[in-house]
């Protein structure tokens, strides 16, 4: 093989594993959203994806974890942080599904008492990001305005109120649950 041949088959091997890269990263990266209805759907994507892998991060045993080593009174277990994020998926679901949330209102706090085991919890977080899911599918720009029942809200409140509060919420408690990694040695980062 002369040298001409050996750079032009350089070229053309660099030429395919440029245009390999390009594909697989457009294939990669999400689509923008086009309507407030993906907006909101890509966020709560997001948001389970970050909160499933930090509920699958810590192990069976600690999740009971409470901190002990400063005045953390009446602060949520690993667990019901979980379970918290996921009770509000369903009463704020069924707010604007205009439902019956299918869990009892007042274990919107701590959770069920019922889900107990780890796969128990991180199946009753997936199902409910799921719910949410399809509670997003019926917002869009011309109804965000209207006000849905909520309980404790006399009168009800915009959807979008609810959705701000689905988006926003669970982020204040992911910052628990990492502090609650951490306490436990745990690098919430790491990939198994």
């Amino acid at each position: 093989m002369n040298v001409s041949t050996v750079r032009y088959l350089l070229k053309v091997l660099t030429t395919l594993a440029l245009e390999g890269v390009t594909v697989l990263y457009c294939q990669t990266k999400p689509p923008l959203p086009r309507t407030v209805t993906e907006v909101f759907s890509q966020g709560s994507t997001n948001t389970e994806a970050v909160i499933i892998s930090l509920a699958e991060a810590m192990p069976e045993d600690k999740y009971s974890f409470v901190p002990t080593n400063g005045e953390f009174k009446g602060v949520r277990t690993f667990a019901q942080l979980v379970k918290h994020i996921a009770s509000n998926n369903y009463v704020d679901g069924a707010a604007l599904l205009k439902a019956r949330p299918p869990i009892d209102v007042h274990e919107r706090d701590n959770g069920p008492d019922s889900v107990r085991s780890k796969a128990e919890i991180v199946r009753f977080v997936r199902d409910s990001f799921e719910y949410m899911q399809k509670a997003i599918r019926t917002v869009n720009q011309g109804n965000l305005m209207e006000r849905v029942e909520f309980p404790g809200a006399q009168g009800g409140i915009p959807r979008l109120t609810i959705i701000n509060a689905a988006m926003v919420h669970p982020w204040d408690i992911y910052g628990q649950m990492i502090e609650y990694l951490r306490m436990n040695g745990i690098d919430p980062q790491a990939k198994g």
